[in-house]
């Protein structure tokens, strides 16, 4: 089969064929239909501290269907079309008590969805509906990272709520805080490109990033958010979050940035500032996603932009390093019987 290989130290990714992968006792192989390139992808091949080498299979944020069964796989069949939790869990370390399957420090990894096959243990396997299609099974990972999020930062139907970005995570938090009752959102980004998927999405308001933002932002929403949500992860947005929040205000960090960001505490201390950095998800969340994800106010598949067959992952990964007008590209393997 064809996959994609990070060799790490931030050298190029080579698609390079490897083995059909065999299912052990309690697993089972598919044939992957889509894999969605993430930030954390890009974030991940840098060459820095944080890096998913060496030699690494990756891309987490995929679905297909079942080719093979191990002996001791139960309540799945051939041909079932499953979405895949990328991240196992052992079930009894301090990590899997919270639920977090990311958590785990020693569950199997199955980020290897940038691939024509992969094999993954049966219990990361989430059937889909026959309502939903494989573009959506590819979508509930990250959909279920912005519901996580969402749901952990205890947000109450009625609060107002900001939210930083115009990527996935940032798009599906707007979905989430929607669905989930907020009483109005307010979107920021650097950029006016993203306002009608904001909107889209469930945002009352676009807000480019200006002097004038916090004014802006408290003038839509008629007063300070309760919480604001930071899904850019990039320099300098701890602070701008900082800017934004009220007086015993909370900021939830869902970006994931990889490098330093700095943050004067004294301007976060001086309003009783509550952070929490959040990333991963529980099984529950991708189960709820798959049984209610055709139900929303807005269909989560309109960030799709483009789709690029896994032999041009290469050149489409270093293509997002720079300007670009994307927001979600799915990979799609070429399949085999």
């Amino acid at each position: 089969m064809k996959a994609a290989i990070y060799p790490g130290q931030g050298q190029p990714i080579r698609i390079e064929h490897l083995p059909d992968p065999e299912p052990g006792p309690s697993d089972i192989v598919i044939n992957v239909h889509r894999c969605g390139i993430c930030g954390t992808d890009l974030a991940m091949t840098r060459g820095e501290t944080w890096d998913y080498g060496p030699d690494a299979q990756f891309g987490h944020e995929y679905a297909g269907e079942i080719v093979a069964l191990g002996r001791d796989v139960e309540g799945l069949t051939l041909g079932d079309r499953i979405s895949v939790l990328p991240s196992g869990a052992c079930g009894h370390c301090p990590g899997c008590a919270g639920g977090n399957h990311v958590m785990c420090r020693t569950g199997e990894n199955a980020a290897s969805g940038f691939a024509e096959l992969a094999r993954l243990p049966a219990e990361l396997a989430v059937k889909l509906p026959s309502t939903l299609s494989m573009a959506d099974g590819a979508l509930i990972e990250p959909l279920a990272v912005s519901l996580y999020g969402v749901r952990q930062s205890r947000l109450q139907a009625g609060d107002d709520v900001l939210i930083l970005g115009g990527g996935t995570v940032a798009l599906y938090a707007i979905y989430w805080a929607r669905r989930l009752g907020a009483r109005r959102i307010v979107a920021m980004s650097r950029s006016d490109r993203r306002r009608e998927l904001c909107l889209q999405m469930g945002a009352d308001a676009f807000i480019p990033y200006s002097d004038n933002e916090v004014a802006e932002s408290v003038e839509a929403l008629g007063g300070s958010p309760h919480i604001v949500y930071e899904c850019v992860g990039a320099e300098g947005m701890l602070m701008k979050s900082a800017m934004h929040a009220p007086l015993y205000g909370r900021v939830v960090s869902l970006g994931f940035c990889t490098r330093p960001d700095p943050l004067v505490p004294a301007t976060a201390a001086y309003k009783c500032l509550n952070y929490q950095f959040l990333v991963g998800y529980e099984m529950r969340d991708f189960l709820y996603i798959a049984d209610q994800m055709d139900k929303g106010h807005a269909d989560p598949k309109v960030i799709l932009t483009d789709t690029v067959p896994l032999t041009r992952l290469p050149e489409t990964m270093e293509m997002l390093r720079g300007p670009n007008e994307e927001t979600k590209i799915h990979v799609l393997p070429d399949l085999r019987g």
